[in-house]
């Protein structure tokens, strides 16, 4: 918008609402108009704003996610977080592990022992290491549609290309590697693409990525998306001493929740809190952020807005001054 465009408005506005008391702004305005364009200075049509179709309901996650400043600074906090964190681990007297042992739950959690086996760190692919500009522009000119799991196919086959980088990704595994771990990837991208991954991966400034040997796919076992099994391989081989992903079921597959109840919303909360579960968050488990899908994306009104917890203005249904 010029600058002439913005003075016209703001005198109009000013003057609608009776906060001009003389015509010097008009005037003001006016001047500037007369070096406009004549273009634009065609008076719009009163229906020009109705004209705009509606923002699509997903756009505000994909704005905050793929666009913000706040997003992209979360994101490498995340990422410094979990250099400092491994950082402080090698060379110490920890040899724990970060993966959840057979048999072991939420409520009473176990881990895979290191032994010595050299260090690892493990990270989910989409929407942790990488973003899915393409996917998710592609996405949102469709308006609210279901998730397509052979469109989703073709984008990994395709898209490659439509990737970046999370914030702050590159430079973390690039000094985790120079500390002399080995950086993994597990991901439920199909293992029959897995040269477009190793591709979008390494493309994107992340890799290397191997399949089999740094790079675990959707297919790999028998257990289908499920991660549990992939990270069991992983930790058998490796001490595992950081994990990263952006859904909850990228560190154990205990959080497996059907999202389509909305009542499971308050204790699928609640469990991330749960004894000795609530200081693996940031001390090996780190969450990135991811409002625009997945299982976080879940519960009704109802379901998170507690009943004893609602305000209502008080000035309702009064007359206002």
């Amino acid at each position: 918008m010029t600058i002439a465009v913005r003075a016209l408005a703001l005198a109009g506005a000013r003057r609608s609402s009776g906060w001009v008391r003389t015509g010097a702004a008009v005037s003001a305005a006016l001047a500037l108009t007369a070096c406009m364009p004549t273009e634009l200075r065609r008076p719009q049509p009163a229906s020009a704003a109705a004209a705009h179709p509606a923002e699509p309901p997903q756009l505000r996650g994909m704005q905050y996610l793929y666009g913000s400043a706040e997003a992209a600074a979360i994101s490498r906090q995340a990422w410094n977080g979990l250099v400092d964190y491994v950082a402080g681990r090698i060379g110490g007297k920890d040899r724990s592990g970060v993966v959840l042992a057979p048999g072991a739950t939420l409520a009473a959690p176990s881990f895979v022992p290191c032994g010595p086996k050299p260090p690892a760190a493990v990270f989910d692919v989409d929407e942790t290491v990488l973003l899915n500009l393409g996917a998710e522009a592609d996405d949102l000119a469709r308006g609210a549609v279901p998730f397509d799991g052979e469109r989703w196919d073709r984008f990994e086959k395709t898209g490659p290309a439509s990737t970046v980088a999370s914030p702050g990704a590159p430079e973390a595994l690039a000094k985790l590697r120079d500390m002399g771990l080995t950086v993994i990837f597990n991901t439920n991208r199909a293992a029959a693409n897995a040269a477009q991954a190793r591709a979008a991966i390494e493309g994107a400034g992340l890799g290397p990525a191997v399949h089999g040997e740094t790079l675990f796919l959707s297919g790999d076992d028998a257990m289908g998306s499920r991660k549990d099994g992939r990270r069991a391989t992983i930790a058998s081989r490796y001490c595992v001493v950081a994990m990263g992903g952006d859904q909850l079921t990228d560190f154990t597959d205990l959080y497996r929740i059907a999202s389509s109840a909305g009542a499971e919303a308050a204790p699928r909360r609640a469990s991330t809190g749960l004894p000795r579960i609530d200081w693996m968050w940031g001390h090996g488990w780190f969450l990135f952020p991811n409002p625009v899908y997945g299982s976080a994306l879940v519960g009704g009104i109802d379901d998170i807005f507690p009943a004893d917890k609602r305000w209502r203005d008080p000035a309702d249904g009064k007359p206002r001054s």
